[in-house]
């Protein structure tokens, strides 16, 4: 009688010292090497702002890209106001730059505020001596348009605290978004003629040669502008949180 010894496998050889036969599958590096790796994407920054979540003041479009939906698909309602917020509203624009100083045209960008009066609208800001502006959500998002430009239409925040006693300039944190990056970018922007500039404890913990990256500049017809660059000489500063 025969005997078919499987491949690989010895007579006489104890099963422990036994040498499993090579793997002929998918987790073969032999076969397959490295599994190779891809750009996190496509980014469908298009998708994920609704109608009016650039408008944090008004009932209007700002936000979403308008143009990338057929009219039969774009069905979303619009944001709704409760009220009229209170505060000098303003409109912050800019566009998002690759190291190559080209716009990246699929980002998406979120921010988040106080309202005028320097309080958040978010259970964690529990002081009682700021009020709280039921018509004010402070949150936002817009995708970039064709050409790489984004807006919003916003309330101008008051100062809040920050670490120890101190306080901070009036600011918004801003989230930046899109296709390669896994994890959101975090920045901040400040106004150029901010109270407090020079003494925020965030602002002035970046080095002076690069905090201009962080400062909008009101422009013709007074909007305010602020340009975010991913890499390069000119790269904003980013933190990590």
């Amino acid at each position: 009688m025969t005997i078919e010894i499987a491949p690989g496998i010895a007579p006489g050889i104890a099963v422990e010292d036994r040498e499993a036969a090579p793997r002929m599958d998918n987790q073969d590096p032999a076969i397959f090497g490295q599994t190779p790796w891809q750009t996190v994407g496509p980014f469908f920054h298009y998708g994920l702002p609704w109608k009016g979540g650039a408008d944090l003041v008004g009932k209007s479009d700002m936000g979403a890209r308008t143009d990338l939906f057929g009219e039969e698909h774009y069905v979303l309602n619009l944001s709704s106001p409760t009220g009229t917020p209170e505060g000098e509203v303003i409109e912050i624009a800019g566009q998002v730059f690759d190291a190559k100083g080209v716009p990246i045209l699929d980002a998406m960008i979120e921010i988040w505020q106080a309202n005028a009066a320097g309080r958040y609208a978010s259970v964690e800001d529990r002081r009682e001596t700021v009020p709280i502006d039921p018509h004010f959500i402070g949150f936002g998002r817009a995708s970039v348009d064709q050409d790489g430009f984004y807006r919003f239409r916003t309330i101008r925040p008051g100062r809040v605290p920050g670490p120890g006693n101190t306080l901070q300039a009036p600011h918004l944190a801003v989230s930046v978004f899109g296709r390669g990056i896994i994890k959101r970018l975090a920045t901040r922007l400040y106004f150029a003629d901010g109270d407090g500039n020079d003494e925020d404890p965030v602002l002035t913990a970046v080095p002076a040669d690069r905090r201009n990256t962080l400062v909008a500049n009101r422009r013709d017809g007074g909007r305010w502008w602020f340009d975010i660059r991913l890499q390069g000489d000119a790269e904003t500063v980013f933190f990590a949180v």
